[in-house]
């Protein structure tokens, strides 16, 4: 799915045409949901984190900056917050398999083939406590302090692999 294909749809979401949101659901509901499920592994708590990030959508299309990337990862990084809300409201955070034997981030998240490749190939070029930490962090929705507490290492080492490895990310993902 195109940038180009669902950023007027978003502007006019902020205009209010309901119509404009309705294409803009239909075209991306699949994917949001995939990433909410991937997440609480639950699916009444997925549609729950669904709902609530296109309402989110209606009301703060306005609130979508281009700068800061394209609308379907401003949609997903939507219900990933969604999603760790839940998470930790019904502290279902050890139901979440942890580790490298977990699916790949290239197969969770809900992005077009050729990104997932290309942000596969990224993730590959991170050193092993970056990806991991990343990993845990962002498929496995764990906090800062979980992932020290999984990965048996400081807190400001997991968040300089973090940031670092996302400062990586963000060059490789750019070339």
């Amino acid at each position: 799915m195109e940038h180009e294909e669902l950023f007027p749809l978003l502007c006019a979401t902020a205009e209010g045409k309901k119509e404009a949101f309705a294409s803009l659901y239909t075209k991306t509901s699949a994917q949001i949901y995939a990433v909410a499920l991937k997440m609480l592994k639950r699916k009444e708590l997925a549609e729950e984190a669904t709902q609530d990030t296109f309402i989110k959508i209606w009301h703060g299309a306005s609130s979508y900056q281009r700068s800061k990337g394209t609308v379907l990862t401003w949609m997903v990084s939507i219900v990933r917050y969604r999603a760790l809300d839940l998470m930790r409201y019904h502290n279902i955070r050890n139901e979440v398999a942890l580790g490298p034997e977990t699916d790949s981030p290239q197969t969770s998240m809900a992005l077009p083939t050729a990104e997932k490749r290309r942000l596969a190939e990224c993730m590959d070029e991170l050193e092993d406590a970056q990806r991991q930490a990343i990993h845990l962090a962002f498929y496995g929705g764990l906090s800062h302090q979980e992932v020290v507490q999984h990965l048996d290492s400081p807190l400001g080492t997991i968040k300089s692999w973090i940031r670092r490895g996302l400062q990586s990310l963000q060059r490789c993902l750019s070339l």
